[in-house]
Parts: structure tokens; C-alpha cells; sequence
């Protein structure tokens, strides 16, 4: 049997600081070029010449404050604050690629579906069936009091709504308009049939929507759909709708059984348990030569922010780590925040020390340092004790990491056989699945498709 693909995610954040606290101050770095467009279309261009699959573009609703119950650190630190809008960015990088895909973050907590789709629509059409929507619920409580609420809605209540987001995007994505509704028809001065035009008529629990989509079909109809959670409840969720998911653990075996649950709880739903591509949070340090991977290592550490990094983490866990020492061992406290790192970190002897000395330059995942054959030695020796299907490479430093990757590490991947030398026609389905641009037949949405009117 062939080895599998690796698949690669650039993972990025419109944001001076995605994950690695204080390293924008390398005189290489470019992420406080976040706000400037032509940041953006170039590292699309960069990461389609690395022949990426795509860019995942994290997002999050609300500030760190969690911290010392004040923003101020994650505000010095530009630890994902300031942060922008990660669809607006999209139509741009678009326009300078023909291949590379794009995944959103996007909310299902606080933006309505209806409006939600028609941007996606929206996106879908201009990218030529290009992007896909990562679907969060949203830790932060500072978000949620910003919005309006008193407090976060409890995690797996979260979920209870996002299954009812779903619900309703894919009745206006895949329900509402038949494929042949849009005629053009210059004779008649007809642009779309209305008999073939539908009202979704949704009544439910959290949403109310009655009326049509607004937007006639795009190239995928549904975009190919990330999710980002992986405690139990999310875990769940995936298996019913994800067909790419994101996790993230600190050591193979804690990935491999998450992996191995996902994909079993996808053969539950009926579908098979590759149809869900798994992306293992990762990041890689190379060089030409060990000893030059070493030395940007190093320096990389010694300019890891420790404040921001622990703002970080406690937004993360969703407890205030700041009256810690250094030495303590991390408890978990059970909150509303991220489950899935408040359950793996409360598994095993951490301490603070390790969250700001060991895991500040890979807080998703594990770090591989070396020579582009050394790294992809790491890389292979993980996917094989995972099951995951591929990578989302946070960068150390932007976008000077993914130039390294793309000059050290995807040749001696290609050499390997395992990673791609050319992309594939048509939407990010087909580019990842092989197969056609819409959902397939034995996934959750596609039970909302209207069946053709039978001619009497």
C-alpha cells in the first residue's frame, strides 16, 4: 500500500500574535503587518508556491482577560489582540491563487445563520468553491458580555445551538434552491425560475427563519466543513458534520485516542471513518543545517513573552493562572472554556513552568527541530502513531516559518512520496476528498436536499 498524503494547513491569525507570545519583535517577522492586504496575498502566494492545501485562519470573539482578571497582558503582548475579521481577508488571496483553500473560523454563537450564509455563499462564488468554514462555539466570556449576555453559555449548550445553526445553514444551503432555478432567460426577462426558489420554513428552538436563501447555489453549495473542538460533546458534533476537524495534544498517544474516537463516532452516523480529514496541530523549526534549526530555536525562546503566553493559556483553560508560581502543578478546574485543553491538561503531572518553558513555541502541538529530512522523519513518525491525516502548521514566526517549511521540508517530503507535487482540479471537496464538490450523500446535510419535482 502507497503512503497516505500528508495533507498541510498554514495556520494564521489576523492578529500581531497568533500563538507564540513575543516573537513579532524577530526582526523577521511580518505579524504586525496583519492589518496590511498585501501581507495577506502574498503569504497566499508563498503558500501556494509551497503547494499547501490551505490557509486556516483562527478567530476568536472577545480579549484574554482571564489573566490577572484584566486584558492588560494579552494587550501588551499582542497576544491575539488586536485582531481582525479572518473572512475579509479571503477574496484577495483568492485573486492572486488558483489552488489554495481557505478555512474561517466562524461562530456559531453569536452571528444568526441566515446572514452567516449568505456571506459564505457569498465567499464560496468569489473563491471558485475554495473555502471552508471552521466551526467554533466560543470560549471567551469576554466575548459574551460584549454581545449582551450575562455569561457564556454553558459548553455543551454551546453545541446544543450549534446542531440547530447547522440545522438551519444546511436547509438554506442544500434546500432552498433547486439547481437549475437560475435560467437567465433574456427572452422571457426571466433571471430565476421562482417555482424552484424554496422558503426553508424553520421553526425551532433557537432560530426562527421562514424565508428563502438569498443566494442562488455556489460551486459547493456547503464549504467543505472544519470543526475545532474535541472534548466529548465536540467529538460528537464532528462525527455528524465535520468533515475536516482540527485537534491538538502535547503527546501522540493523548492525539492517537481522539482520533481514534472521532473516527469511530463517525462509522456511528453512517459514514466512514475516513470521511473526516484529521489536521494535528504542529509546528517545525529548520534550516539548512541542525545546528542553524538550533540557533533560530533558541532564539526564538528567549523572546517567548511569559506574561502573554500564561494570558494565553488561561483564556485557554479558563482559569486565572496568575497567582501560580512556576512550579505548581496546573489543576483542572471544570468551566465553560476550551474542555478539550482543560481535560488533557488536567491528565498528567504539567506545571506552569511547562506551559511557559516547554510548550510556549507549540502550545497546539509538538515542535520539530531540525533539518528538512530530520523534520520529516518527526512528521512521519507522528502521523504514523496518530492516525492524523495531516498538519495545521502554526508558525513560530510569520511568514518566515512557512518560507522554511516550504524550502527544507516539502522537497524531502515530495522525495517521500507523501506529499503532494501538484494540486488538484476543482473545489477544496474535490481537491481533498477526490470526489465531486458537494456534500457526500452519507453526510448530515445532505438529508435537507429538496428531491427534483417530478414532471407530471
Amino acid at each position: 500500500m502507497s503512503p497516505r498524503r500528508i495533507l498541510v494547513n498554514a495556520f494564521d491569525m489576523n492578529t500581531p500574535t497568533h500563538l507564540v507570545s513575543g516573537t513579532w519583535r524577530h526582526p523577521d517577522s511580518q505579524g504586525w503587518r496583519y492589518k496590511d492586504l498585501r501581507y495577506w496575498t502574498d503569504l497566499a502566494q508563498l503558500l501556494e508556491r509551497g503547494l499547501f492545501d490551505g490557509i486556516f485562519i483562527a478567530d476568536v470573539i472577545g480579549v484574554y482577560d482571564v489573566y490577572a482578571g484584566s486584558p492588560d497582558a494579552a494587550l501588551r503582548a499582542g497576544a491575539q489582540v488586536p485582531v481582525n475579521d479572518p473572512m475579509l481577508v479571503v477574496s484577495a488571496m483568492a485573486h492572486v491563487t488558483e489552488h489554495l483553500g481557505f478555512g474561517i473560523t466562524a461562530s456559531t454563537s453569536y452571528e444568526h445563520p441566515f446572514t452567516f450564509a449568505r456571506r459564505m455563499s457569498t465567499l464560496d462564488h468569489l473563491t471558485d468553491g475554495r473555502v471552508g468554514w471552521n466551526i467554533v462555539t466560543s470560549y471567551l466570556n469576554s466575548g459574551a458580555l460584549n454581545i449582551g449576555l450575562k455569561a457564556q453559555v454553558r459548553h455543551d449548550n454551546r453545541y446544543d445551538i450549534a446542531d440547530e445553526y447547522l440545522e438551519v445553514v444546511y436547509k438554506l444551503w442544500e434546500g432552498s434552491w433547486e439547481d437549475d432555478a437560475v435560467v437567465r432567460d433574456r427572452e422571457r426577462g426571466i433571471f430565476t425560475d421562482p417555482a424552484k426558489v424554496h422558503p426553508i420554513e424553520h421553526d425551532g428552538t433557537y432560530f426562527t427563519v421562514p424565508g428563502i436563501h438569498v443566494s442562488e447555489p455556489s460551486p459547493q453549495r456547503t464549504p467543505l466543513l472544519y470543526q475545532a473542538g474535541a472534548s466529548a460533546r465536540g467529538r460528537q458534533f464532528a462525527s455528524e458534520n465535520a468533515e475536516a476537524i482540527f485537534v491538538s495534544a502535547p503527546k501522540a498517544e493523548i492525539l492517537a485516542r481522539t482520533i481514534a474516537d472521532v473516527r469511530a463516532r463517525a462509522v456511528q452516523a453512517g459514514r466512514d471513518a475516513y470521511d473526516v480529514k484529521v489536521f494535528s496541530g504542529y509546528s517545525v523549526i529548520t534550516g539548512a543545517t541542525a545546528a542553524e534549526a538550533r540557533r533560530k530555536h533558541d532564539l526564538y525562546r528567549s523572546l517567548v513573552e511569559p506574561e502573554g503566553a500564561l494570558a494565553l493559556w488561561s483564556g485557554w483553560l479558563g482559569f486565572d493562572l496568575s497567582p501560580y508560581s512556576l512550579d505548581d502543578p496546573l489543576e483542572f478546574v471544570p468551566n465553560e472554556a476550551v474542555q478539550s485543553m482543560a481535560e488533557t491538561f488536567g491528565e498528567g503531572d504539567w506545571t506552569v513552568r511547562d506551559l511557559v518553558e516547554h510548550l510556549s513555541l507549540a502550545p497546539e502541538g509538538p515542535v520539530a527541530v531540525g533539518t528538512g529530512a530530520e523534520v520529516a522523519d518527526q512528521i512521519q513518525e507522528w502521523m504514523e502513531a496518530t492516525d492524523a491525516d495531516g498538519l495545521n502548521l502554526a508558525h513560530v514566526i510569520t511568514p518566515g516559518s512557512y518560507a522554511d517549511f516550504a524550502e527544507h521540508v516539502v522537497p524531502e517530503l515530495q522525495r517521500r512520496g507523501v506529499y503532494r507535487t501538484s494540486y488538484d482540479e476543482g473545489t477544496l471537496r474535490e481537491k481533498l476528498f477526490g470526489r465531486g464538490p458537494r456534500l457526500p450523500e452519507t453526510h448530515r446535510g445532505a438529508g435537507y436536499r429538496r428531491a427534483p419535482a417530478v414532471a407530471g
